[in-house]
């Protein structure tokens, strides 16, 4: 096909050069139209631009010809001549392009179905293999044994692998055997120590133990006897024994035994200063024949840097100032805790364990039994000596602080041990193992064990309770031994017994405190105790006041507080199965001296001064009842102790909790009843007091001369005034001594004790009409007393009322007495009485009243 230009050129050959130039034949190809930036429009007006004259382009001009399409026209045939050209070839390409597509589709399909037969062949080859291998189980029942055909090739394999492993073995063991025997030395295992690593070092103690067995059987007497010069070629002696020549097998062996054992810790050693785990578990494996190892791990824990420093300081002095030191030993200050050095020790343990044991799983094949070793050598050496120094210091200042520093001890280092089995050591962050858990458990407990060994614990306690409550008490007990059988005034009863029984007290309390050899603080700390300067132990007289002999609520919360801890120590420190019987010890002491010393000594005080005033010739003292508050509210505190905190704790042990209750419900009944007593004691004083104030009663007070002033009336009768103001007295100090219904029962029957004399009373005198009149005043003044007093329910409402009633008798005329007798029912009789003393009675009027009922 001929190109565009040419064509152009031959058609306007006979234009002038610039026409023909501007009008040849556009110059294209398929590459034109694949050019993402072709635009038609600008294709088109390119085509009309080369055919168009130039003389046309540059604007119209007068003297120009006219327009000329032909070149135009030309000018598009080519092109669309050139353009159809183009479009043949591009069919005839797309036309090749689509076979091609065919044939690589069908040829892909081919592929395709090929490829799946081959797959299919590969499964169905795999499930037969697969079949063979695991056996095949036909609907029958019977299985194909093919498939463990390969199993049993492996086993045997293997087997055959061992048998030739063994028969190597013992070649080369029977090749040193010769080689000991006839030659006297193992050069073929001194070589294979030197040069096989750890595994050679592991096989030459393994080989050489064979070789111990071997000659203890072959040469059991170690027959030996020399070859002309007296020496084995290894340097060992031997004796002459017959014509036979034989080495000393088994000294032999056990050297290279002790040799290679000094060469891998010697090594081990090395690895360990660089450090080279590796290289430290090679030789520990190789060691483990030696002793089960025992020397690796006394060679690791021995040369570790925390025993040989904590070597160097074990004579360190304990630390802590002495006001620390005092608030240990002083039972009314809260403990101090832990001593610091020790403190120190066990935080500085517990990272080195959790460090070290890392470094020993990274050492150690079998690390359990390494860092048990360590861990026992720790506690056992460390914690130990340290302990030990820290009690024997407590025991030093006394009771109590040995007792606050064991526990103090204790408690910190379960903290340690429980911290430990959380960390999990070897198998962190997992908890320990049970193995390492309960060697952690048992080197706790053994550090312990001495101090609990029987019954030394709580004896311990028992002497520490016995010590600070017969120093609280002893200015007590010394006041008390003093007081007269009967006294005569409370105060005074107290103060005066003989001098010997004061000796006495005070004697029995310095010779208890001179016989156990008590350290000289814990004296000093006891004699602050018990009110007394260190002065005053030689003295001998002890001094006391009234506020001695009083019972005191601050030391009987003491009491309480120091039993309280001693119980918290117990159950923190003492097993378990024995918290029943220590609570039981504990609270025996506790009733023994708050119960019996302290309230019912007091108690007996206060009964026998409230019995020496049933008969006094001036108004009862009655100084005692106000000690009664006290009494009860300490009384009050013992029971809340014992049935809340000390009787749940003795629940485990049935018959341990029933003989609590029996001896506390008899030493509260004990006391309960003392108290009774008491109120009993003073009802009788106060009431026969009250009767000899009534006796005070002048006959012209209930019948007044006519003449009397009746102002002087207005007022109630001096015997009233003095029984109104005692009772006024008597109803204050009760107040003051007693509460609640304790205290509504006392007033009560006081109350009626005080009606009863006053009906008693009126029955002894003849009452005028005027007379009456003083009486219901009296009587008004009674009534009024006991209505202001808190009886509360325990008296009956209108209890009182009769006494107005009575009154009303003396005033009243005939015919109201008839009509008060009809409605008096049974105590018809009781009123006839009174009625009987009005000064009137023998009248007409009166009689007829009372013959009319």
């Amino acid at each position: 096909m001929s190109r565009p230009g040419a064509d152009t050129a031959s058609t306007l050959s006979h234009q002038t050069s610039r026409t023909a130039a501007s009008s040849r034949g556009p110059v294209f190809s398929l590459d034109t139209f694949s050019n993402k930036d072709f635009i038609v429009k600008d294709f088109i007006e390119s085509l009309s631009d080369s055919a168009v004259p130039v003389s046309r382009r540059s604007g119209p001009s007068s003297g120009q010809q006219a327009f000329d399409p032909k070149p135009l026209i030309r000018t598009f045939e080519h092109a669309l001549s050139r353009l159809n050209t183009l479009s043949e070839e591009l069919e005839e390409r797309e036309n090749e392009l689509s076979g091609a597509v065919r044939r690589a589709e069908a040829q892909h399909n081919q592929n395709v179905d090929s490829l799946g037969r081959k797959l299919d062949q590969a499964i169905e080859r795999f499930q037969r293999l697969d079949s063979s291998l695991n056996g095949n189980t036909y609907d029958d029942g019977i299985q194909d044994s093919g498939g463990n055909v390969a199993v049993r090739i492996g086993e045997r394999l293997e087997e055959l692998d061992r048998q030739r492993q063994r028969a190597q073995d013992a070649r080369f063991l029977i090749q040193c055997w010769q080689e000991v025997s006839e030659k006297g030395d193992l050069s073929t295992l001194e070589d294979m120590r030197r040069l096989g690593g750890g595994d050679g070092k592991v096989r030459c103690a393994h080989i050489a133990r064979q070789l111990l067995k071997i000659s203890a059987r072959l040469d059991p007497e170690g027959i030996q006897h020399t070859n002309g010069n007296g020496r084995a070629p290894n340097g060992v002696k031997r004796r002459p024994i017959g014509s036979q020549a034989r080495y000393p097998t088994k000294e032999i062996i056990e050297k290279f035994l002790e040799n290679l054992e000094q060469d891998l810790l010697q090594q081990f050693d090395e690895f360990y200063r660089r450090p080279n785990y590796e290289g430290m578990k090679d030789c520990a494996v190789a060691l483990r024949d030696f002793n089960d190892g025992a020397s690796v791990m006394a060679t690791y824990v021995n040369q570790h840097s925390f025993f040989i420093d904590r070597n160097q300081l074990i004579t360190e002095e304990l630390t802590g100032d002495a006001e620390t030191w005092d608030r240990l030993q002083d039972p009314d200050a809260e403990p101090p805790g832990v001593e610091p050095s020790l403190q120190s020790l066990v935080g500085e343990v517990r990272i080195v364990v959790q460090e070290e044991s890392a470094i020993i799983k990274r050492a150690f094949p079998y690390y359990d039994e390494v860092l048990i070793r360590f861990l026992q050598r720790i506690f056992q050496q460390s914690i130990q000596q340290r302990l030990e120094m820290v009690l024997d210091k407590a025991n030093e200042l006394s009771s109590l602080a040995f007792l606050r520093s064991l526990q103090a001890a204790r408690s910190y280092i379960a903290a340690l041990v429980d911290d430990l089995k959380s960390h999990g050591l070897t198998e962190h962050p997992e908890p320990v193992t049970s193995q390492i858990a309960a060697t952690l458990d048992q080197q706790l407990e053994d550090l312990f064990v001495p101090y609990f060994v029987g019954s030394s614990y709580i004896e311990r306690e028992k002497k520490n309770l016995e010590e600070l409550y017969s120093s609280l008490l002893l200015k007590f007990t010394i006041y008390h031994s003093r007081r007269r059988k009967m006294p005569t005034t409370y105060f005074a009863s107290l103060a005066q017994r003989g001098k010997e029984l004061a000796a006495s007290a005070r004697d029995a309390y310095m010779d208890r405190l001179d016989s156990t050899d008590l350290p000289a603080t814990q004296k000093a700390m006891l004699l602050r105790i018990a009110g007394l300067k260190e002065d005053q132990s030689e003295k001998k007289d002890i001094e006391v006041t009234d506020e001695d002999g009083k019972l005191s609520l601050s030391n009987a919360k003491r009491m309480l507080k120091w039993l309280a801890e001693g119980v918290g120590r117990g159950l923190e420190l003492s097993p378990g199965n024995e918290t029943p019987k220590d609570v039981q010890n504990l609270l025996n002491l506790l009733l023994t001296h708050m119960g019996e010393i302290y309230l019912e000594t007091a108690l007996d005080a206060a009964s026998d001064h409230a019995a020496s005033q049933e008969n006094a010739k001036n108004p009862p003292d009655l100084t005692h009842l106000p000690a009664l508050h006290t009494s009860i509210t300490i009384l009050h505190l013992l029971q809340q102790t014992t049935s809340t905190i000390l009787l749940p704790l003795a629940t485990p042990n049935l018959t341990i909790r029933r003989e609590i209750e029996k001896s506390t419900t008899n030493t509260l009944s004990t006391l309960e009843s003392k108290i009774s007593n008491i109120i009993n004691l003073t009802l009788t004083a106060t009431l026969n007091w009250v009767s000899k104030c009534l006796a005070q009663q002048k006959k012209t007070d209930f019948r007044p001369k006519d003449d009397t002033d009746l102002t002087l009336l207005a007022s109630e009768t001096p015997a009233c005034q003095a029984v109104t103001q005692f009772l006024t007295r008597v109803a204050s100090q009760s107040t003051a001594a007693l509460d609640g219904r304790n205290l509504s029962i006392f007033l009560s029957e006081l109350a009626r004790g005080l009606r009863s004399l006053v009906l008693e009373h009126l029955r002894k005198f003849s009452i005028s009409l005027t007379g009456g009149l003083v009486v219901s005043k009296d009587m008004t003044k009674y009534v009024e007393l006991v209505r202001g007093w808190p009886t509360g329910e325990e008296l009956e409402a209108g209890a009182m009322d009769i006494l107005v009633e009575v009154a009303n008798l003396f005033v009243i005329g005939p015919e109201a007495l008839r009509e008060r007798l009809r409605g008096a029912g049974s105590e018809v009789q009781e009123l006839k009485a009174y009625i009987l003393k009005r000064e009137d009675s023998g009248s007409v009027g009166v009689q007829a009243a009372l013959s009319a009922v």
